[in-house]
């Protein structure tokens, strides 16, 4: 399964009653294919997974579906810390026609890496769906360890990674110790290009709902061998990759839309919103 260089981890766009819009959500799908994107996550953390229910999820991802009507793989996130609801939303998405599902590392349970190795198989097994890791200790408390995704990529539906780990070293394990065939992406905005350097496949990135066309022209710089050129976008967009995470995201990507006029509301308890200060933030960085 090709994912391509530029996955966007995509916002779910709420109306003022906070509840999803799908209008909105029609109108960024079409903004971000326009716009760098070649595949994108829905109902991932930056489209709030944590505050959709079920229902809502499975109601996301057929419009996701229907709107994108083959143009991009769709990533649905289905993982969760409960293994048997990681199986079921995992099999409902596929019935909707999805084209993978990204399975987050299992929070707040802290299993050992027997136990991630045992909660992956089961969902990978449960499915004919290819399925890309989450690794993000940040917020899960447990790493993969890169032994256990070499093990886990041996299961044929197992075909990637998306490493929040910001540990280069390991990436490197990892990118040695898998098959040609499965792919690593950051899942740090910011190491887009030394990912890339290390072996990498892309970004799943948050960044790309604003720079989406400057994170294309880096890597394919970089992949041509114009390393300085790569190295200058990279200089260039790092304020903006680091500055919508001043606050907790999603809040200051969904900010930079709605001032760029791609309406996507604002977030769910306990998120809240920006203060004045970070809207101003936001707004030079656009400039």
């Amino acid at each position: 399964m090709k994912f391509g260089k530029v996955i966007t981890a995509m916002v779910t766009p709420f109306d003022n009653q906070g509840q999803i819009d799908f209008d909105a959500t029609t109108r960024l799908l079409d903004y971000l294919i326009e716009n760098g994107t070649n595949a994108v996550v829905v109902a991932g953390t930056t489209g709030e997974s944590p505050t959709l229910s079920h229902e809502e999820k499975l109601s996301l991802f057929r419009h996701v579906v229907k709107t994108v009507d083959g143009r991009i793989p769709i990533i649905a996130g289905t993982g969760s810390n409960n293994t048997q609801a990681s199986i079921e939303l995992t099999k409902e998405a596929e019935e909707i026609g999805v084209d993978a599902a990204l399975i987050v590392a299992p929070y707040y349970n802290k299993p050992n890496q027997r136990g991630l190795y045992a909660h992956f198989e089961a969902v990978a097994n449960s499915t004919k769906l290819p399925i890309m890791l989450y690794n993000i200790p940040g917020r899960s408390v447990v790493k993969i360890e890169p032994e256990t995704v070499m093990e886990l990529s041996k299961i044929s539906n197992i075909v990637s990674v998306k490493d929040s780990t910001g540990d280069l070293s390991s990436m490197t394990k990892v990118i040695a110790g898998t098959p040609d065939d499965f792919s690593l992406y950051s899942g740090d905005d910011d190491l887009t290009l030394p990912v890339a350097a290390i072996g990498g496949n892309g970004i799943v990135s948050v960044s790309s709902h604003v720079v989406g066309n400057e994170i294309q022209a880096m890597l394919q710089a970089y992949e041509a061998g114009n390393i300085g050129e790569a190295s200058r976008i990279h200089q260039q967009i790092l304020p903006i990759m680091q500055g919508l995470f001043q606050a907790p995201n999603p809040t200051p990507v969904k900010e930079a839309l709605n001032q760029k006029g791609i309406a996507v509301g604002g977030v769910r308890l306990p998120l809240v919103e920006l203060t004045d200060e970070e809207k101003e933030n936001v707004s030079k960085l656009l400039k």
